[in-house]
């Protein structure tokens, strides 16, 4: 069928939709909603059989709906109405969800019903659940949905009738004031919870230092005390904050747009307070703590026998200079320990997007600063690919982009879970990119496969890259279980009879591509083209980064 997506965001779900309906060969043309007159002439061009709007935050117009099917992906189960339809899931605690896939009608979320998926609710935060088990359920719902109408035989469930089981539960945008902590009185778990309603947008307003600010993300701790609402100590960027009983972990802050000012930018918590920050003791996490330490950080390295497991989880997937710095520590660190198999990553959300979009464009040069955190990443590769004592496995439980699937692919070999989407490609920030991909992509599929990925920049199920040769395995799991999945299979291959001769064979191929061509100028190659582009003003990737960081229109990219 020719399908037209609409959506108010090329977000993680679309992305997923899409690549997922490209895989059973639907025709699929995608539109960014806003602007009625612009949808109307999509819709006139692309002539499609079917609309979908997997994430839509307007109404179509009438005479849309009322010339095609129309099908929206709302964040709930049957019943369910409403704008914040996930942040109050999260908010009231429950356990179980779903996703409802119905017809554009008159009023909002109440049309015919196509198609429902359920999934369970873990206690994570709003922006992970969306990606993980949320886009799993949404996925299932959606593909029902196309084999019905498809089919032309499936006539969708009115909400409302004798045969219509499902309360109707409309409630209204989840507001500040409702999600506003008190410090005084909110005890950690409450806090967080309320910060993990609200991680990715909108943030939890509040007050800081004298200054309003958007709060995203929190994580409990457990030890330190202080004075309610006290900022008591910071770790690896995050600032950490006392609560009625105890302590939470804030990552990342947004200062509040003030009236005609710029929009504000989500960066770590300390880079956003800069000076204003109080002087607080830095207090890092054991990099390899005990099993059950529930100790927070964004680094951690564990071992089950000959396994080493290097797990991290930055927000949004995005890597600053330092955090790329203290992942290679990390790794290095994990280079010394006597294991067979190395695993990096094995959580359950991002692995990796690449550089850090908002750092750079915060910065007081953003050129230099893209300048050190691409070869602060290109370092992390290096090592990756250098590795030649030890199979390195890389785990991808979410998604990953740009930068982030050449991490992926310096690992021997690439796991990931069946709702991973990957985007291997830099074209949509107009960039060449670097991490060596000029090395490590067409060695994997081709030179010919390489440049069609790279150039039309669309997103890759986890299918389709098991299909091409980008990824070597994918895990039927879901997102909280891929972890201990990883780890098995990890442990199986160390106690495989074959493992030190995949080792030595590496490190022979290693030392042939070496001499054929040196990984150095691999790197100074595409170095010299970033270089260009980092430090061109008039560069498209100037643009196209600030539009992206700012979530404003984004000009054409050209790479």
């Amino acid at each position: 069928m020719r399908i037209l997506l609409v959506a108010s965001a090329y977000n993680s779900l679309t992305q997923r939709v899409e690549a997922e309906l490209r895989d059973r060969r639907h025709a699929v043309e995608f539109h960014l909603a806003g602007d009625d007159g612009a949808l109307r002439t999509a819709v006139r061009r692309a002539a499609p059989d079917l609309v979908i709007a997997p994430m839509l935050t307007t109404a179509l117009p009438r005479d849309v709906w009322s010339a095609v099917t129309c099908l929206i992906v709302h964040p709930g189960p049957p019943g369910d109405r409403g704008p914040s339809a996930l942040d109050w899931a999260i908010h009231e605690q429950a356990g179980a969800w779903g996703v409802t896939v119905l017809q554009a009608d008159e009023v909002m979320d109440a049309g015919p019903v196509w198609a429902s998926a359920s999934c369970p609710l873990p206690p994570a935060a709003k922006s992970d659940l969306y990606r993980g088990e949320v886009s799993d359920a949404a996925v299932e719902a959606v593909l029902r949905a196309v084999r019905r109408f498809a089919s032309g035989t499936h006539s969708p469930r009115p909400q409302g009738g004798p045969h219509w089981r499902a309360p109707d539960h409309t409630r209204p945008y989840l507001r500040q004031e409702q999600r506003r902590i008190d410090w005084e009185r909110d005890g950690t778990d409450t806090v967080v919870r309320r910060l993990r309603a609200a991680d990715s947008r909108p943030g939890v307003l509040d007050e800081l230092l004298g200054e309003e600010w958007y709060l995203h993300g929190g994580h409990p701790e457990r030890t330190l005390r202080g004075r309610p609402g006290e900022p008591l100590a910071t770790r690896a960027g995050a600032l950490c904050r006392a609560t009625a009983d105890g302590a939470v972990w804030i990552p990342e802050l947004r200062r509040r747009r003030r009236p005609g000012g710029p929009v504000g930018v989500k960066l770590p918590a300390v880079t956003a307070l800069g000076d204003a920050l109080p002087r607080l003791p830095e207090l890092p996490a054991p990099l390899m703590p005990a099993e059950d330490d529930p100790v927070w950080s964004d680094i951690r390295y564990t071992e089950r026998g000959p396994v080493g497991l290097l797990r991290f989880s930055f927000p949004g997937g995005a890597m600053s200079t330092a955090h790329c710095r203290r992942l290679l520590d990390a790794y290095r660190f994990a280079l010394t320990r006597p294991t067979a198999v190395l695993v990096l990553g094995g959580g359950r959300d991002f692995f990796s997007n690449g550089i850090h979009l908002n750092v750079i464009e915060a910065a007081a040069d953003p050129a230099a600063e893209s300048w050190a955190n691409i070869n602060a990443i290109d370092d992390l590769v290096e090592a990756v690919l250098t590795t030649t004592d030890r199979l390195v496995v890389a785990a991808l439980g979410g998604n990953a982009a740009a930068g982030g699937v050449m991490l992926a692919l310096a690992a021997d070999e690439v796991w990931c879970r069946r709702g991973a989407v990957l985007n291997p490609h830099y074209r949509r920030m107009g960039l060449h990119g670097s991490e060596y991909w000029t090395y490590t992509l067409p060695r994997r599929v081709g030179a010919e496969q390489a440049r069609r990925l790279t150039e039309r920049a669309l997103p890759v199920s986890a299918a389709s890259a098991l299909g091409i040769g980008l990824v070597d395995r994918v895990l039927p799991c879901t997102p909280q279980d891929f972890g201990a999945r990883a780890a098995h299979l990890a442990g199986l291959t160390a106690a495989s009879p074959t493992v030190h001769g995949r080792i030595a064979a590496k490190k022979a191929a290693r030392e042939a591509d070496e001499r054929a061509r040196p990984l150095a100028d691999f790197r100074s190659a595409e170095l010299a083209v970033m270089h260009r582009q980092f430090f061109d003003p008039d560069a498209p990737y100037h643009a196209l980064r600030s539009a992206f960081v700012r979530k404003s229109p984004a000009p054409a990219a050209t790479a």
